[in-house]
């Protein structure tokens, strides 16, 4: 059985090095003249370990990133409303998105890898199965979902980096009135940091002057970084399905969703290994993703109800008493009701493969 993957991103290189591993032949085309990824950090939350477990590459992840023992939230002022000095976040791996990229490009043969190779439509490939991977702005989902809308603004905009160091730092994330940020450090004492606010589409912003009065070292680390990439932030509405033909969407190409959850990355790892680990098997392929990107994709908008898009001072007050009063058991409990997931297993009764 062949599959061709469109795309070859974090999402795409995790869907070619899983099929591969239950046994399909797979050719990955991505359009750019060079495979590589854009962007700063990433959590490889406890799920996306598990899935990078299951492709035999998490070894390499735990070699490159930094596990983080510390965490919790601030408010601007840099006072924690919630913080858990030991427990919750041991599993948390943090990394460069450039790292994690690499794993999944050096687990793939070259001979598998295609740049420069633009997919525009299905009838050009030739396989059993193609995995539409090629992000939130997908020609291919385009062609075969033509009545679904496009890309949504979600109402904010944001900053990303890494600044060099070096520094000692926890991982955090700190909220403020229609504004958040967040801190990844990086082994090396770099730190890959964001920063994101409330804002028109487009508008004509200065990070460095909209985050100057926040809690040290926010301030440094957005002034002091050379290379800070942009994005205004956009969400697909959902869909009915995920497949069409033989065709599955994948990543972002699915399920794009609002970055306040930091599980964007993590979705398309467990899409990847759910996709292979059902051998294929596109219904249930969809069976299994829909139900799990949706809670995902509306827990993503309601954290940013709660978090960035907050403003009036009333309710400001209220949230931060509830964060400070919020037992540790609690707020773990959150944090787990999104990376508890397991890779399906399947066996079979009769003829027909049942996912678990």
């Amino acid at each position: 059985m062949k599959a061709i993957v469109v795309g070859g991103g974090i999402g795409g290189l995790a869907a070619a090095v899983s099929l591969r591993r239950v046994g399909w032949e797979v050719e990955v085309r991505e359009r750019a003249a060079a495979f590589g990824e854009i962007g700063a950090g990433v959590g490889v939350m406890p799920n996306a370990m598990r899935a990078l477990e299951w492709m035999g590459v998490s070894d390499e992840i735990r070699r490159l990133g930094t596990p983080r023992v510390s965490g919790g939230v601030r408010r601007q002022d840099g006072r924690w409303l919630v913080h858990l000095p030991d427990v919750g976040q041991e599993k948390v791996i943090a990394m460069h998105r450039a790292d994690l990229h690499g794993v999944l490009l050096r687990a793939l043969p070259s001979s598998v890898l295609f740049n420069d190779a633009e997919v525009t439509r299905v009838d050009e490939l030739d396989a059993d199965l193609v995995v539409a991977a090629d992000g939130i702005n997908s020609r291919l989902r385009a062609e075969l979902f033509p009545e679904a809308r496009g890309p949504e603004y979600a109402g904010a905009t944001a900053w990303r980096g890494v600044a060099p160091g070096p520094f000692d730092l926890p991982i955090s994330q700190t909220l403020g009135p229609g504004g958040e940020a967040g801190i990844l450090p990086l082994g090396d004492g770099r730190v890959c940091w964001y920063v994101a606010c409330v804002a028109p589409a487009d508008a004509r912003l200065d990070p460095v002057e909209l985050f100057a009065d926040w809690h040290d070292p926010l301030p440094e680390l957005v002034s002091t970084t050379q290379d800070v990439i942009r994005h205004d932030i956009y969400q697909l509405p959902l869909l009915p399905t995920f497949v069409r033909g033989r065709v599955a969407l994948l990543g972002d190409a699915a399920h794009a969703m609002t970055p306040y959850l930091g599980q964007g990355a993590c979705m398309a790892l467990e899409d990847a290994v759910t996709l292979a680990a059902v051998g294929g098997d596109l219904a249930r392929y969809d069976a299994v993703r829909r139900p799990r990107t949706r809670s995902v994709w509306k827990g993503s908008r309601m954290a940013g109800k709660f978090g960035i898009e907050m403003r009036s001072p009333i309710a400001l007050a209220l949230r931060d008493f509830a964060f400070r009063v919020l037992p540790p058991s609690l707020a773990i409990q959150g944090m787990t009701r999104f990376s508890s997931w397991e890779v399906p297993q399947v066996h079979s009764i009769g003829s027909n493969p049942v996912v678990n």
